[in-house]
Protein backbone atom coordinates (compact mmCIF):
# COMPACT_ATOMS: atom_id res chain seq x y z
CA UNK A 1 0.00 0.00 0.00
CA UNK A 2 1.22 3.83 -0.91
CA UNK A 3 0.43 6.88 -1.12
CA UNK A 4 -1.17 6.91 -4.78
CA UNK A 5 -1.14 3.16 -4.90
CA UNK A 6 -4.07 0.48 -3.51
CA UNK A 7 -4.96 3.37 -1.37
CA UNK A 8 -7.07 0.53 1.46
CA UNK A 9 -10.62 0.40 2.46
CA UNK A 10 -10.27 2.85 5.31
CA UNK A 11 -12.14 5.62 3.65
CA UNK A 12 -15.32 3.52 2.40
CA UNK A 13 -15.27 1.89 5.80
CA UNK A 14 -15.84 5.13 7.34
CA UNK A 15 -18.33 6.02 5.10
CA UNK A 16 -20.08 2.63 5.85
CA UNK A 17 -19.78 3.48 10.13
CA UNK A 18 -21.01 6.88 9.84
CA UNK A 19 -24.93 6.99 11.69
CA UNK A 20 -26.46 8.10 7.79
CA UNK A 21 -25.21 5.68 4.81
CA UNK A 22 -26.91 5.47 2.01
CA UNK A 23 -25.42 2.11 -0.01
CA UNK A 24 -24.91 3.09 -3.41
CA UNK A 25 -22.65 0.12 -3.89
CA UNK A 26 -25.10 -1.79 -7.17
CA UNK A 27 -22.60 0.89 -9.16
CA UNK A 28 -19.85 -1.53 -9.14
CA UNK A 29 -22.25 -4.04 -11.49
CA UNK A 30 -22.34 -1.55 -13.73
CA UNK A 31 -18.48 -0.82 -13.47
CA UNK A 32 -17.89 -4.37 -13.37
CA UNK A 33 -19.37 -4.63 -17.00
CA UNK A 34 -16.87 -2.34 -18.66
CA UNK A 35 -14.01 -3.55 -17.35
CA UNK A 36 -11.34 -4.72 -19.88
CA UNK A 37 -13.79 -3.60 -23.03
CA UNK A 38 -13.35 -0.54 -24.93
CA UNK A 39 -16.36 0.81 -22.53
CA UNK A 40 -13.65 0.51 -19.72
CA UNK A 41 -13.62 4.73 -19.47
CA UNK A 42 -15.49 6.29 -17.43
CA UNK A 43 -16.24 9.99 -16.57
CA UNK A 44 -19.12 10.77 -14.10
CA UNK A 45 -19.82 14.85 -13.25
CA UNK A 46 -21.90 15.72 -10.50
CA UNK A 47 -22.21 18.94 -8.68
CA UNK A 48 -20.16 19.17 -5.18
CA UNK A 49 -21.87 17.74 -2.09
CA UNK A 50 -23.19 14.89 -4.42
CA UNK A 51 -21.24 12.04 -3.57
CA UNK A 52 -18.48 11.80 -5.63
CA UNK A 53 -15.47 11.11 -3.39
CA UNK A 54 -17.49 8.68 -1.87
CA UNK A 55 -18.46 6.86 -4.65
CA UNK A 56 -14.34 7.20 -5.55
CA UNK A 57 -13.91 5.64 -2.73
CA UNK A 58 -15.93 2.60 -2.79
CA UNK A 59 -14.37 2.00 -6.38
CA UNK A 60 -11.17 1.97 -4.53
CA UNK A 61 -12.44 -0.33 -2.04
CA UNK A 62 -13.54 -2.77 -4.60
CA UNK A 63 -10.99 -3.17 -6.94
CA UNK A 64 -8.02 -2.50 -4.74
CA UNK A 65 -5.97 -6.26 -4.74
CA UNK A 66 -4.74 -5.53 -0.74
CA UNK A 67 -7.85 -4.10 0.53
CA UNK A 68 -8.89 -7.68 1.64
CA UNK A 69 -12.85 -5.95 1.30
CA UNK A 70 -14.61 -9.06 0.98
CA UNK A 71 -16.60 -8.94 4.29
CA UNK A 72 -17.47 -5.11 3.95
CA UNK A 73 -18.85 -5.46 0.51
CA UNK A 74 -20.66 -8.73 1.89
CA UNK A 75 -22.89 -6.28 3.92
CA UNK A 76 -23.59 -4.29 0.60
CA UNK A 77 -26.55 -4.29 -1.91
CA UNK A 78 -24.16 -5.30 -4.37
CA UNK A 79 -23.78 -8.66 -2.49
CA UNK A 80 -27.29 -9.15 -2.77
CA UNK A 81 -27.19 -8.52 -6.62
CA UNK A 82 -29.43 -11.08 -9.02
CA UNK A 83 -27.97 -12.78 -11.55
CA UNK A 84 -30.05 -11.04 -13.88
CA UNK A 85 -29.05 -7.68 -13.09
CA UNK A 86 -25.14 -8.20 -13.75
CA UNK A 87 -23.68 -10.78 -16.23
CA UNK A 88 -20.57 -11.12 -14.09
CA UNK A 89 -20.96 -12.53 -10.39
CA UNK A 90 -20.85 -9.43 -7.98
CA UNK A 91 -17.29 -10.49 -6.88
CA UNK A 92 -15.99 -10.87 -10.25
CA UNK A 93 -12.95 -8.57 -10.07
CA UNK A 94 -12.94 -8.08 -6.17
CA UNK A 95 -9.44 -7.23 -4.94
CA UNK A 96 -8.24 -8.39 -8.45
CA UNK A 97 -6.02 -4.69 -9.13
CA UNK A 98 -3.63 -2.39 -8.45
CA UNK A 99 -5.32 1.30 -8.01
CA UNK A 100 -4.33 4.30 -8.27
CA UNK A 101 -6.22 6.73 -6.58
CA UNK A 102 -5.59 10.66 -7.45
CA UNK A 103 -7.18 13.55 -5.96
CA UNK A 104 -6.30 16.49 -8.25
CA UNK A 105 -7.31 19.45 -6.27
CA UNK A 106 -4.06 17.74 -4.10
CA UNK A 107 -1.49 19.70 -7.17
CA UNK A 108 -3.59 21.61 -9.19
CA UNK A 109 -3.48 24.85 -6.33
CA UNK A 110 -3.00 28.41 -6.80
CA UNK A 111 0.73 29.32 -7.36
CA UNK A 112 1.69 26.24 -8.73
CA UNK A 113 2.17 26.11 -12.61
CA UNK A 114 0.55 23.21 -14.24
CA UNK A 115 4.20 21.82 -15.52
CA UNK A 116 5.36 21.55 -12.25
CA UNK A 117 1.94 20.30 -10.80
CA UNK A 118 2.29 17.09 -13.47
CA UNK A 119 5.73 16.73 -12.98
CA UNK A 120 4.99 16.08 -8.85
CA UNK A 121 2.20 13.99 -9.74
CA UNK A 122 4.31 11.42 -11.94
CA UNK A 123 6.99 11.48 -9.89
CA UNK A 124 4.90 10.51 -6.67
CA UNK A 125 2.82 7.87 -8.45
CA UNK A 126 6.62 6.49 -10.03
CA UNK A 127 8.30 6.64 -6.25
CA UNK A 128 4.89 4.32 -5.25
CA UNK A 129 5.43 2.17 -8.13
CA UNK A 130 8.67 1.20 -7.94
CA UNK A 131 8.35 0.47 -4.50
CA UNK A 132 6.15 -2.06 -5.32
CA UNK A 133 7.86 -3.11 -7.71
CA UNK A 134 11.38 -3.27 -6.72
CA UNK A 135 12.14 -6.48 -9.26
CA UNK A 136 10.89 -4.34 -12.40
CA UNK A 137 13.92 -3.45 -15.07
CA UNK A 138 12.25 0.37 -15.46
CA UNK A 139 13.79 2.58 -18.58
CA UNK A 140 13.58 5.82 -17.27
CA UNK A 141 12.18 5.69 -13.61
CA UNK A 142 11.14 10.13 -14.50
CA UNK A 143 8.91 8.84 -17.13
CA UNK A 144 5.32 7.96 -15.78
CA UNK A 145 3.56 6.09 -18.87
CA UNK A 146 7.09 4.06 -19.79
CA UNK A 147 7.02 2.91 -16.17
CA UNK A 148 3.26 1.91 -16.48
CA UNK A 149 4.82 -0.07 -19.58
CA UNK A 150 7.53 -1.70 -18.37
CA UNK A 151 5.60 -2.90 -15.40
CA UNK A 152 2.82 -4.57 -17.41
CA UNK A 153 5.52 -5.84 -20.38
CA UNK A 154 7.17 -7.93 -17.04
CA UNK A 155 4.45 -8.75 -14.87
CA UNK A 156 1.45 -8.27 -17.00
CA UNK A 157 0.13 -5.84 -14.23
CA UNK A 158 -3.36 -3.94 -14.94
CA UNK A 159 -4.52 -1.08 -13.27
CA UNK A 160 -7.46 0.17 -12.12
CA UNK A 161 -7.05 4.08 -12.35
CA UNK A 162 -9.07 6.58 -10.19
CA UNK A 163 -9.28 10.44 -10.75
CA UNK A 164 -11.03 12.44 -8.45
CA UNK A 165 -11.89 16.12 -9.36
CA UNK A 166 -10.31 15.35 -12.70
CA UNK A 167 -11.81 19.01 -13.39
CA UNK A 168 -9.53 20.69 -10.72
CA UNK A 169 -7.46 22.83 -13.56
CA UNK A 170 -10.40 24.24 -15.24
CA UNK A 171 -11.98 25.89 -11.77
CA UNK A 172 -8.41 27.05 -10.45
CA UNK A 173 -7.06 27.72 -14.20
CA UNK A 174 -9.56 28.97 -15.78
CA UNK A 175 -7.69 31.12 -18.10
CA UNK A 176 -4.37 28.80 -18.83
CA UNK A 177 -5.60 27.54 -22.23
CA UNK A 178 -2.00 25.84 -23.02
CA UNK A 179 -2.27 24.62 -19.67
CA UNK A 180 -5.54 22.73 -20.05
CA UNK A 181 -4.54 21.30 -23.01
CA UNK A 182 -0.87 20.36 -21.22
CA UNK A 183 -3.14 18.53 -18.97
CA UNK A 184 -5.23 16.78 -21.09
CA UNK A 185 -2.87 15.20 -23.12
CA UNK A 186 -0.95 14.16 -20.43
CA UNK A 187 -4.14 12.14 -19.62
CA UNK A 188 -4.67 11.13 -22.80
CA UNK A 189 -1.19 9.62 -23.21
CA UNK A 190 -1.25 7.76 -19.93
CA UNK A 191 -4.32 6.28 -20.41
CA UNK A 192 -6.18 6.18 -24.23
CA UNK A 193 -5.28 2.47 -25.80
CA UNK A 194 -3.25 0.86 -22.48
CA UNK A 195 -3.39 -2.61 -22.05
CA UNK A 196 -2.39 -1.75 -18.79
CA UNK A 197 -5.54 -0.20 -18.18
CA UNK A 198 -8.24 -2.43 -16.80
CA UNK A 199 -10.93 0.71 -15.91
CA UNK A 200 -10.47 4.70 -15.52
CA UNK A 201 -13.12 5.86 -13.65
CA UNK A 202 -13.10 10.12 -13.20
CA UNK A 203 -14.87 12.09 -11.22
CA UNK A 204 -15.44 16.20 -11.43
CA UNK A 205 -18.09 19.08 -11.55
CA UNK A 206 -17.88 19.33 -15.08
CA UNK A 207 -18.22 17.15 -18.00
CA UNK A 208 -15.02 16.48 -20.52
CA UNK A 209 -13.40 19.66 -21.97
CA UNK A 210 -14.63 20.29 -25.38
CA UNK A 211 -11.75 21.74 -27.88
CA UNK A 212 -13.55 22.24 -31.59
CA UNK A 213 -15.17 19.29 -32.21
CA UNK A 214 -13.09 16.42 -30.86
CA UNK A 215 -12.17 15.88 -27.35
CA UNK A 216 -8.60 14.98 -26.19
CA UNK A 217 -10.58 12.23 -24.13
CA UNK A 218 -12.87 10.89 -26.56
CA UNK A 219 -12.41 7.28 -25.62
CA UNK A 220 -14.40 8.24 -22.02
CA UNK A 221 -18.56 7.92 -21.91
CA UNK A 222 -19.61 10.73 -19.62
CA UNK A 223 -22.03 10.47 -17.42
CA UNK A 224 -23.56 14.17 -16.32
CA UNK A 225 -26.46 16.01 -14.84
CA UNK A 226 -27.85 16.29 -18.45
CA UNK A 227 -27.34 12.76 -19.69
CA UNK A 228 -26.79 10.31 -16.79
CA UNK A 229 -27.68 7.54 -18.96
CA UNK A 230 -26.74 4.52 -16.65
CA UNK A 231 -25.70 5.86 -13.63
CA UNK A 232 -28.54 8.33 -13.14
CA UNK A 233 -29.45 6.77 -10.07
CA UNK A 234 -26.46 6.68 -7.98
CA UNK A 235 -25.90 10.67 -8.58
CA UNK A 236 -27.17 11.82 -5.58
CA UNK A 237 -30.27 10.09 -2.89
CA UNK A 238 -33.00 9.07 -5.03
CA UNK A 239 -36.55 9.90 -3.39
CA UNK A 240 -36.91 6.47 -2.26
CA UNK A 241 -33.75 6.50 -0.53
CA UNK A 242 -34.61 9.83 1.24
CA UNK A 243 -38.07 8.46 2.20
CA UNK A 244 -36.11 5.44 4.00
CA UNK A 245 -34.46 7.64 5.70
CA UNK A 246 -37.21 9.89 6.83
CA UNK A 247 -39.11 6.45 8.20
CA UNK A 248 -35.85 5.53 10.26
CA UNK A 249 -35.61 8.50 11.76
CA UNK A 250 -39.15 9.74 12.75
CA UNK A 251 -39.26 12.35 10.03
CA UNK A 252 -41.74 14.21 7.79
CA UNK A 253 -40.29 13.31 4.12
CA UNK A 254 -42.88 16.13 2.62
CA UNK A 255 -40.85 18.84 4.38
CA UNK A 256 -37.20 17.70 3.27
CA UNK A 257 -39.04 17.31 -0.24
CA UNK A 258 -39.88 21.08 -0.66
CA UNK A 259 -36.38 22.50 0.63
CA UNK A 260 -33.93 19.73 -1.31
CA UNK A 261 -36.11 17.65 -3.99
CA UNK A 262 -36.23 19.13 -8.09
CA UNK A 263 -33.42 17.61 -9.69
CA UNK A 264 -34.28 15.49 -12.70
CA UNK A 265 -32.14 13.01 -14.13
CA UNK A 266 -33.22 9.76 -16.54
CA UNK A 267 -31.83 7.11 -18.06
CA UNK A 268 -34.88 6.16 -20.21
CA UNK A 269 -34.49 4.12 -23.11
CA UNK A 270 -35.90 5.22 -26.21
CA UNK A 271 -38.91 3.75 -27.53
CA UNK A 272 -38.08 4.02 -30.87
CA UNK A 273 -35.23 1.32 -30.06
CA UNK A 274 -37.93 -1.52 -29.28
CA UNK A 275 -40.52 -3.15 -31.48
CA UNK A 276 -42.73 -4.29 -28.27
CA UNK A 277 -43.28 -1.84 -25.17
CA UNK A 278 -43.05 -4.63 -22.91
CA UNK A 279 -39.48 -5.01 -23.28
CA UNK A 280 -38.70 -1.56 -22.09
CA UNK A 281 -38.40 -2.12 -18.25
CA UNK A 282 -39.63 0.94 -16.15
CA UNK A 283 -38.06 -0.55 -13.04
CA UNK A 284 -34.99 0.20 -14.66
CA UNK A 285 -35.18 2.72 -17.23
CA UNK A 286 -37.30 5.91 -15.59
CA UNK A 287 -36.93 9.26 -14.50
CA UNK A 288 -35.11 9.81 -10.72
CA UNK A 289 -35.73 12.45 -8.43
CA UNK A 290 -32.19 13.26 -7.28
CA UNK A 291 -31.41 15.44 -3.61
CA UNK A 292 -28.38 16.39 -2.98
CA UNK A 293 -26.59 13.98 -0.20
CA UNK A 294 -25.07 16.97 1.53
CA UNK A 295 -28.06 18.70 2.30
CA UNK A 296 -30.03 15.58 3.06
CA UNK A 297 -27.77 14.43 5.72
CA UNK A 298 -27.32 18.16 7.45
CA UNK A 299 -30.84 18.37 7.77
CA UNK A 300 -31.52 14.93 9.58
CA UNK A 301 -28.58 15.38 11.90
CA UNK A 302 -29.52 18.81 12.59
CA UNK A 303 -33.10 18.52 12.91
CA UNK A 304 -33.23 21.57 11.16
CA UNK A 305 -34.61 22.66 7.31
CA UNK A 306 -32.03 24.99 6.16
CA UNK A 307 -30.07 26.22 3.14
CA UNK A 308 -26.81 24.31 3.36
CA UNK A 309 -25.79 24.84 -0.02
CA UNK A 310 -24.16 28.18 0.56
CA UNK A 311 -22.21 26.22 2.98
CA UNK A 312 -20.19 24.91 0.10
CA UNK A 313 -20.69 26.89 -3.34
CA UNK A 314 -21.17 31.01 -2.15
CA UNK A 315 -23.93 32.93 -3.85
CA UNK A 316 -20.65 34.82 -5.05
CA UNK A 317 -20.26 32.63 -7.69
CA UNK A 318 -23.44 32.27 -9.21
CA UNK A 319 -23.98 36.12 -8.70
CA UNK A 320 -20.70 37.03 -11.33
CA UNK A 321 -22.61 34.51 -13.87
CA UNK A 322 -26.21 35.94 -13.70
CA UNK A 323 -25.01 39.47 -13.39
CA UNK A 324 -23.73 39.40 -16.60
CA UNK A 325 -26.85 39.39 -18.27
CA UNK A 326 -25.46 37.63 -21.35
CA UNK A 327 -28.34 37.54 -24.20
CA UNK A 328 -31.45 38.69 -21.69
CA UNK A 329 -29.95 36.23 -18.66
CA UNK A 330 -31.54 38.41 -16.26
CA UNK A 331 -34.71 37.92 -17.07
CA UNK A 332 -34.64 34.63 -17.59
CA UNK A 333 -33.32 33.93 -14.24
CA UNK A 334 -36.69 36.03 -12.81
CA UNK A 335 -38.70 33.75 -14.81
CA UNK A 336 -36.93 30.82 -13.25
CA UNK A 337 -37.33 31.94 -9.84
CA UNK A 338 -40.78 32.59 -9.64
CA UNK A 339 -41.42 28.90 -10.52
CA UNK A 340 -41.52 29.07 -14.23
CA UNK A 341 -39.03 26.87 -16.70
CA UNK A 342 -36.74 27.93 -19.08
CA UNK A 343 -35.90 26.06 -22.71
CA UNK A 344 -32.03 25.82 -23.13
CA UNK A 345 -29.98 24.07 -25.81
CA UNK A 346 -26.90 22.14 -24.25
CA UNK A 347 -25.29 21.50 -27.06
CA UNK A 348 -22.69 24.43 -27.29
CA UNK A 349 -21.61 24.01 -24.21
CA UNK A 350 -17.64 23.61 -24.19
CA UNK A 351 -17.72 22.40 -20.54
CA UNK A 352 -15.50 25.00 -18.72
CA UNK A 353 -15.67 28.23 -16.65
CA UNK A 354 -14.80 30.85 -19.35
CA UNK A 355 -16.00 30.11 -22.75
CA UNK A 356 -19.48 31.26 -23.47
CA UNK A 357 -20.86 31.60 -26.93
CA UNK A 358 -24.42 32.10 -25.40
CA UNK A 359 -26.89 32.75 -22.32
CA UNK A 360 -27.70 28.87 -23.04
CA UNK A 361 -24.15 28.20 -21.82
CA UNK A 362 -24.35 29.57 -19.45
CA UNK A 363 -27.40 28.04 -18.33
CA UNK A 364 -25.93 24.48 -18.69
CA UNK A 365 -22.93 25.45 -16.81
CA UNK A 366 -25.47 25.47 -13.87
CA UNK A 367 -27.11 22.94 -14.19
CA UNK A 368 -23.50 20.87 -13.71
CA UNK A 369 -22.82 23.65 -11.17
CA UNK A 370 -26.28 22.39 -9.51
CA UNK A 371 -28.16 25.81 -9.31
CA UNK A 372 -30.45 24.11 -11.82
CA UNK A 373 -32.14 20.84 -12.79
CA UNK A 374 -32.87 19.49 -16.10
CA UNK A 375 -36.17 18.18 -17.65
CA UNK A 376 -34.33 16.10 -20.53
CA UNK A 377 -37.52 15.38 -22.41
CA UNK A 378 -38.64 19.02 -23.01
CA UNK A 379 -35.34 20.76 -22.82
CA UNK A 380 -35.88 23.03 -19.87
CA UNK A 381 -34.42 23.70 -16.91
CA UNK A 382 -35.24 25.34 -13.80
CA UNK A 383 -35.01 25.44 -9.99
CA UNK A 384 -35.16 22.52 -8.53
CA UNK A 385 -35.91 23.35 -4.85
CA UNK A 386 -36.25 25.72 -1.85
CA UNK A 387 -32.35 25.69 -0.98
CA UNK A 388 -31.27 26.44 -4.36
CA UNK A 389 -34.11 29.24 -4.87
CA UNK A 390 -32.38 30.77 -1.68
CA UNK A 391 -29.46 31.25 -3.43
CA UNK A 392 -30.98 32.77 -5.92
CA UNK A 393 -32.55 35.04 -3.72
CA UNK A 394 -28.89 35.69 -2.00
CA UNK A 395 -27.71 36.86 -5.29
CA UNK A 396 -30.40 38.90 -6.87
CA UNK A 397 -30.69 41.51 -3.68
CA UNK A 398 -29.06 44.64 -5.47
CA UNK A 399 -30.65 47.50 -7.32
CA UNK A 400 -30.20 46.31 -10.55
CA UNK A 401 -32.17 43.05 -9.87
CA UNK A 402 -34.89 44.85 -8.71
CA UNK A 403 -35.42 47.27 -11.96
CA UNK A 404 -34.88 43.75 -13.83
CA UNK A 405 -37.74 42.00 -10.95
CA UNK A 406 -40.14 45.01 -12.08
CA UNK A 407 -39.80 45.21 -16.01
CA UNK A 408 -41.20 41.37 -15.35
CA UNK A 409 -43.70 41.93 -13.49
CA UNK A 410 -44.95 44.15 -15.69
CA UNK A 411 -44.33 42.21 -19.04
CA UNK A 412 -46.56 39.56 -17.26
CA UNK A 413 -49.42 42.45 -16.66
CA UNK A 414 -49.13 43.31 -20.46
CA UNK A 415 -49.59 40.00 -21.62
CA UNK A 416 -52.44 39.29 -19.45
CA UNK A 417 -53.79 42.70 -20.24
CA UNK A 418 -53.51 41.43 -24.21
CA UNK A 419 -55.16 38.82 -23.76
CA UNK A 420 -58.33 40.71 -22.15
CA UNK A 421 -58.34 43.36 -24.67
CA UNK A 422 -57.66 45.92 -22.11
CA UNK A 423 -56.13 48.35 -24.93
CA UNK A 424 -55.47 51.02 -22.18
CA UNK A 425 -53.51 49.04 -19.89
CA UNK A 426 -52.04 47.45 -23.00
CA UNK A 427 -50.59 51.48 -23.99
CA UNK A 428 -49.68 52.67 -20.96
CA UNK A 429 -47.61 49.62 -20.47
CA UNK A 430 -45.98 49.97 -23.69
CA UNK A 431 -45.32 53.43 -23.17
CA UNK A 432 -44.01 53.39 -19.88
CA UNK A 433 -41.39 50.33 -21.92
CA UNK A 434 -40.72 52.30 -24.96
CA UNK A 435 -39.59 55.34 -22.54
CA UNK A 436 -36.87 53.53 -21.51
CA UNK A 437 -35.41 53.26 -24.76
CA UNK A 438 -32.69 55.02 -25.68
CA UNK A 439 -32.91 59.01 -27.21
CA UNK A 440 -31.33 57.97 -30.23
CA UNK A 441 -33.52 54.92 -31.15
CA UNK A 442 -36.75 56.27 -29.41
CA UNK A 443 -38.17 57.93 -32.87
CA UNK A 444 -37.63 55.06 -35.14
CA UNK A 445 -40.18 52.66 -35.86
CA UNK A 446 -37.37 49.99 -35.67
CA UNK A 447 -36.73 51.12 -31.39
CA UNK A 448 -40.50 50.95 -31.09
CA UNK A 449 -40.39 47.45 -32.66
CA UNK A 450 -37.60 46.49 -29.90
CA UNK A 451 -39.72 48.51 -27.02
CA UNK A 452 -42.65 46.17 -27.80
CA UNK A 453 -40.55 43.08 -27.86
CA UNK A 454 -38.54 43.85 -24.71
CA UNK A 455 -42.06 44.53 -22.73
CA UNK A 456 -43.65 41.48 -24.28
CA UNK A 457 -40.70 39.58 -22.95
CA UNK A 458 -42.84 36.92 -20.35
CA UNK A 459 -44.42 35.77 -23.70
CA UNK A 460 -41.23 33.92 -24.55
CA UNK A 461 -42.17 31.68 -22.50
CA UNK A 462 -45.30 30.95 -24.44
CA UNK A 463 -44.59 32.19 -27.93
CA UNK A 464 -42.73 31.51 -30.48
CA UNK A 465 -41.90 35.63 -31.50
CA UNK A 466 -41.09 36.35 -35.39
CA UNK A 467 -40.57 39.61 -36.07
CA UNK A 468 -41.60 40.88 -39.80
CA UNK A 469 -43.77 37.68 -40.60
CA UNK A 470 -44.02 37.61 -44.49
CA UNK A 471 -47.87 37.12 -44.90
CA UNK A 472 -47.54 36.76 -48.87
CA UNK A 473 -48.86 40.56 -49.31
CA UNK A 474 -46.76 42.52 -46.64
CA UNK A 475 -44.76 41.58 -43.36
CA UNK A 476 -46.35 41.63 -39.93
CA UNK A 477 -44.35 43.27 -37.72
CA UNK A 478 -44.69 41.17 -34.66
CA UNK A 479 -46.24 37.40 -35.19
CA UNK A 480 -46.53 35.67 -31.72
CA UNK A 481 -47.24 32.09 -32.85
CA UNK A 482 -48.77 29.98 -29.27
CA UNK A 483 -46.77 27.24 -27.96
CA UNK A 484 -50.14 25.63 -26.75
CA UNK A 485 -53.38 25.18 -27.99
CA UNK A 486 -55.39 27.16 -24.96
CA UNK A 487 -53.74 30.29 -25.21
CA UNK A 488 -54.10 32.84 -28.46
CA UNK A 489 -52.19 33.89 -30.87
CA UNK A 490 -50.82 38.19 -31.27
CA UNK A 491 -50.34 40.01 -34.36
CA UNK A 492 -49.08 42.76 -33.58
CA UNK A 493 -48.27 45.86 -35.89
CA UNK A 494 -46.30 49.11 -35.04
CA UNK A 495 -47.07 52.62 -36.66
CA UNK A 496 -45.79 56.64 -35.24
CA UNK A 497 -47.33 59.40 -37.00
CA UNK A 498 -50.42 57.93 -37.47
CA UNK A 499 -52.56 56.30 -34.97
CA UNK A 500 -53.89 52.96 -34.13
CA UNK A 501 -56.68 52.06 -36.05
CA UNK A 502 -54.66 52.77 -39.12
CA UNK A 503 -52.50 49.90 -37.91
CA UNK A 504 -55.25 47.11 -37.25
CA UNK A 505 -56.79 48.68 -40.74
CA UNK A 506 -53.29 47.62 -42.45
CA UNK A 507 -53.82 44.29 -40.75
CA UNK A 508 -57.05 43.71 -42.20
CA UNK A 509 -56.04 45.55 -45.95
CA UNK A 510 -53.28 43.68 -46.50
CA UNK A 511 -54.97 40.05 -45.18
CA UNK A 512 -52.62 39.95 -42.39
CA UNK A 513 -54.27 37.00 -40.73
CA UNK A 514 -54.86 34.78 -43.57
CA UNK A 515 -50.92 33.44 -42.57
CA UNK A 516 -52.35 32.38 -39.33
CA UNK A 517 -55.19 31.20 -40.66
CA UNK A 518 -55.90 27.79 -38.31
CA UNK A 519 -55.44 30.52 -35.03
CA UNK A 520 -59.02 32.04 -36.69
CA UNK A 521 -61.05 32.39 -34.09
CA UNK A 522 -58.37 32.33 -31.29
CA UNK A 523 -56.09 35.54 -32.72
CA UNK A 524 -55.78 38.94 -31.13
CA UNK A 525 -54.85 41.97 -33.40
CA UNK A 526 -52.93 44.33 -31.99
CA UNK A 527 -52.15 48.28 -33.40
CA UNK A 528 -50.01 50.74 -31.58
CA UNK A 529 -49.07 53.86 -32.18
CA UNK A 530 -47.75 57.24 -30.91
CA UNK A 531 -46.65 60.59 -32.84
CA UNK A 532 -43.19 61.69 -32.76
CA UNK A 533 -44.02 65.39 -33.52
CA UNK A 534 -45.86 66.27 -30.36
CA UNK A 535 -43.74 69.03 -28.38
CA UNK A 536 -42.65 67.94 -24.92
CA UNK A 537 -44.56 70.41 -22.87
CA UNK A 538 -47.96 68.04 -24.38
CA UNK A 539 -49.69 65.96 -22.40
CA UNK A 540 -49.66 64.28 -25.40
CA UNK A 541 -46.20 63.81 -25.57
CA UNK A 542 -44.69 60.42 -25.90
CA UNK A 543 -48.02 59.20 -25.54
CA UNK A 544 -48.87 55.77 -26.99
CA UNK A 545 -52.54 55.05 -28.04
CA UNK A 546 -53.73 51.20 -28.59
CA UNK A 547 -56.10 49.18 -30.38
CA UNK A 548 -57.30 45.62 -29.84
CA UNK A 549 -59.62 43.35 -31.45
CA UNK A 550 -60.31 39.64 -31.86
CA UNK A 551 -60.44 37.70 -35.36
Amino acid sequence: MGTYLNPGKAKFQMAINSEIYVDKSKMISYLNSVVNTNQRYVCVSRPRRFGKTMAADMVCAYYDKGADSRALFDMCKLSKTEKRDCSNNWDEYLGKFDVIRIVMTDFFKKGISVDNALLKLQKLIVRDLARAYKEVDYFDKEDLLQSFQDIYAEQKTQFVIVIDEWDAIFREYKDDKDGQLKYLDFLRNWLKDKEYIALAYMTGILPIKKYGKHSALNMFDEYSMTQPMQLAEYVGFTSEEVEALCRQWGLNYEGLKVWYNGYRLSNKASAELFTDDALINTDIYRDYEIYSPYSVVKAIKSRQLNNYWNQTETYDALRQYIDWNFDGLKEDTVILMGGGKVPVDITGYQNDMTTFHSKDDILTMLIHLGYLGYDSDKKELFIPNKEVLDVFRSSTKNRDWKVTFRALQNSQKLLEATWNCDKKTVAGLLEAAHDKAGNRTYHSEAGLSYAVQLAYYAAQDLYTIIPELDTGKGYADLAFIPEKPDIPAMLVELKYEKDADTSIRQIHRQKYPDRLELYKGNLILVGINYDKNVSNDSVEFKHHSCHIEKA
